[in-house]
């Protein structure tokens, strides 16, 4: 059997300098390489949290991307586990990103553990989880 591991997704967004902010000061990864000028792109990017990677790429040039819907087929989140729920919740509020709510919380119970979803600059949809089961 051979080996293979999920090495990306690819993120396109309108909102690139909102984006990348994001995924670094809030989610915590680290921009390790950026190209701008990329083949029509103005700019293509590579984002790294442990051994996961995001590639985040503008549209083409003059191309407004359309907006994400998750009534859509296709990736629906991303799911991120972390360690504290509550202090990402408050330390993402204090760097003023709002958080989805379901039944008027940020943070709620689903079977195994509990989860809570923010909506990047972009429109992905990030869930953080503290359950590292299924």
């Amino acid at each position: 059997m051979k080996t293979s591991f999920v090495h990306h997704i690819c993120i396109q967004t309108n909102q690139y300098e909102e984006s990348i902010k994001f995924y670094k000061n809030a989610l915590g990864f680290e921009l390790v390489q950026e190209s701008p000028d990329f083949h029509g792109r103005a700019y293509n990017s590579w984002l790294k949290l442990g051994s996961f990677m995001i590639e985040l790429q503008t549209g083409k040039q003059e191309e407004i991307l359309e907006a994400s819907n998750s009534n859509a087929e296709g990736l629906v989140h991303l799911c991120l586990w972390v360690n504290d729920l509550e202090d990402e919740v408050r330390r993402m509020k204090e760097l003023g990103y709002d958080f989805k709510l379901k039944d008027g919380n940020e943070i709620y119970r689903v079977e195994n553990g509990s989860l809570c979803k923010i909506k990047a600059p972009e429109g992905t949809i990030i869930e953080l989880r503290d359950n590292r089961g299924i």
